[in-house]
């Protein structure tokens, strides 16, 4: 009988450095679900992020801003998937769709708008204008 050693490019410490991850549901990458990537940018008076969310339904998405962090939340179910399909890829995924970024500068929250046109999500958060300093002239009181 022979045995079969499992090979391990790294030390024998870290062989269950995983599995230290999978009972926490937020590190665990198994259960992170989509993240999209995103496209963000300034104009003159907004700013701008664009993500593709293809196979999403914009009815299941949920798209927030709260004190200059953009939060977006939704599902992307797949009704065409079949167990007996004999795969040689499978990269599309399905699940929860979760990203939460930080906006660049300072932006006016509740006039925040989303649109979604051909898969793709397209939020326009409108910026505050900047606060400019003021010079104040100190007044030099003589003692008597």
């Amino acid at each position: 009988m022979t045995n079969i050693m499992k090979w391990s490019p790294f030390f024998e410490p870290f062989e269950h450095f995983d599995d230290f991850f999978k009972d926490v549901p937020a590190l665990s990458v198994k259960n992170q679900g989509l993240i999209p990537p995103v496209d963000m940018y300034e104009t003159k008076d907004a700013v701008i992020i664009e993500t593709p969310l293809a196979g999403a339904d914009p009815k299941k998405v949920s798209v927030e801003v709260e004190n200059g962090v953009l939060t977006i939340k939704g599902s992307c179910d797949r009704k065409t998937e079949v167990e007996d399909k004999n795969y040689y890829r499978k990269e599309i995924k399905s699940g929860q769709i979760f990203r939460q970024i930080s906006l660049p500068s300072r932006v006016d929250d509740d006039k925040a708008e989303a649109d979604f046109k051909d898969g793709m999500l397209k939020v326009s958060v409108p910026k505050l204008a900047e606060a400019k300093s003021k010079s104040i002239k100190i007044n030099v009181k003589k003692e008597d």
